[in-house]
């Protein structure tokens, strides 16, 4: 246990000199700062030694729980062996091996890995290697990228560019390239004013407008398939992924499949577009590829993107791209103990059960009178809450209804992060059933308690 001095000195020097993400830090250094100190399985401890629920899987990574034995060793004897090497130029055992277990395991077709540091830069590369792609092809003019309204793939400028959420990326639009967005399938919030059993996803139309016009242009597609992370945790109604897919084939523009959030099981299949049987050109990999270890991230692509940069050294059609850390050992060798722990455990078999769990215990919520939508795809669930249920009027912003939902759960000992006015369950893959009951039952009685005071 942390000495009384040290610990008040450890909240001074947050305030003082750490500036947190997505974080207004005037609001920030009034409060009291959650400094965690350890993790056990699925629960974290602060430094007061109070333990938390890690409601939000340490930001969408944890999968197996914190400190599992079977990563840490494999992490401990990689680092006996080497820390570091760089991959421009030699190569390095553990990202070998991971590269051919990730091909084995990625839908069939993509086959070559290239790695990176986290989600943001594995679209960057996604991005990147679909606008040279076209260029060697003699394609010089697919030079401009579609996306989904509400989509978020990373905050590079590049991946700002095909984000389609103003709150975080309007103040940037000056340095983006050209993008054009396709309306997102937000059922709740159909753009079409269409109800499910009507819309015969007519969402795809506006889609491929832009596509008959613009397909000369456009060097690809880039989305979350099934479902949109940041943008609220949209879940698209089946078959959508499906038909974008086939309109990308229809117009010859690239599909990436920006798999940073759905990846490693969280949809309740390794990969969210095996659903669909969708293979795109190029998926992009983050968070869970490791179980929330350390920085890795990969992106996938076919053969025909590959071999399109194969050529003599004079014809520079080498892929300019690369990161310091590509391929870190310990990353990798954290990464391959993961993937061996869905086999030993049976991980995605074993998440059936809690997917419908958290189904059948979501049915509740729908009677609270400030929850305006329930949505589910595997162990991804949210709960958006509105001031009026009747016009689905949100509450304002300002109104901060999510963070103070969260504050509430905070007190009960579980650890969520709200998007807005939507609250947001992901816990890890390995969360028992009485555990998920207890994070519901907290979150439930937290936006009662937080809602009934706004009534």
């Amino acid at each position: 246990m942390l000495d009384k001095t040290y610990k008040e000195q450890l909240q001074i020097w947050d305030k003082t000199y750490l500036w947190h993400p997505f974080t207004q830090m005037q609001d920030y250094i009034k409060e009291t700062p959650l400094i965690i100190e350890e993790g056990r399985g699925i629960f974290l401890k602060d430094i007061d030694g109070k333990e938390y629920l890690d409601g939000v899987s340490s930001m969408w990574c944890n999968l197996h729980g914190h400190c599992r034995k079977e990563i840490n060793d494999a992490v401990k004897r990689q680092l006996d062996k080497v820390a570091h090497t760089t991959l421009l130029g030699p190569s390095n055992i553990p990202s070998i091996l991971l590269a051919k277990k990730l091909a084995e395991i990625a839908p069939e077709g993509l086959e070559k890995v290239f790695y990176s540091d986290n989600g943001s830069t594995a679209n960057e590369v996604a991005l990147k290697m679909a606008f040279q792609y076209w260029q060697h092809k003699g394609c010089k003019d697919k030079t401009e990228f579609v996306a989904l309204q509400y989509g978020y793939h990373g905050d590079t400028i590049g991946t700002m560019s095909v984000g389609g959420i103003d709150l975080y990326h309007k103040a940037f639009s000056p340095l983006y390239f050209k993008t054009s967005f396709a309306p997102s399938p937000y059922c709740y919030r159909c753009p079409l004013g269409k109800q499910n059993k009507d819309c015969d996803l007519q969402c795809l139309g506006g889609l491929e407008d832009i596509l008959k016009e613009k397909a000369d242009r456009i060097a690809a597609l880039i989305m979350e398939p099934l479902v949109q992370g940041a943008g609220g945790m949209i879940i698209h109604p089946k078959g959508y992924l499906s038909g974008v897919a086939a309109l990308c084939k229809k117009y010859n523009v690239l599909l990436i499949l920006d798999e940073v959030l759905t990846g490693f099981g969280r949809t309740g299949k390794m990969f969210a577009c095996l659903h669909e049987g969708v293979v795109p050109d190029i998926m992009a990999l983050s968070k869970g590829i490791n179980g929330g270890y350390m920085p890795l991230a990969a992106t996938l692509s076919t053969q025909e993107i590959y071999h399109a940069f194969l050529g003599e050294f004079s014809q520079v059609k080498t892929f300019f791209h690369g990161h310091t850390y590509t391929g870190n050992p310990l990353g990798c060798a954290a990464a391959l103990a993961s993937l061996g722990l869905f086999e030993k455990d049976d991980i995605l078999r074993n998440l059936e059960p809690k997917i419908k769990y958290v189904y059948d215990k979501l049915k509740s919520f729908e009677s609270l009178e400030h929850v305006g939508d329930v949505r589910q795809c595997g162990l991804i669930a949210a709960v958006e809450l509105v001031k009026d249920k009747t016009t689905k009027e949100p509450y304002p912003w300002e109104e901060r209804i999510g963070v103070h939902v969260c504050l509430e759960a905070k007190k009960h000992n579980l650890l969520i992060r709200p998007l807005g006015h939507i609250i947001v369950i992901m816990p890890p893959l390995i969360i028992g059933i009485d555990e998920l009951d207890r994070m519901l039952d907290t979150i439930y009685k937290s936006i009662e308690i937080v809602t009934g005071k706004n009534s």
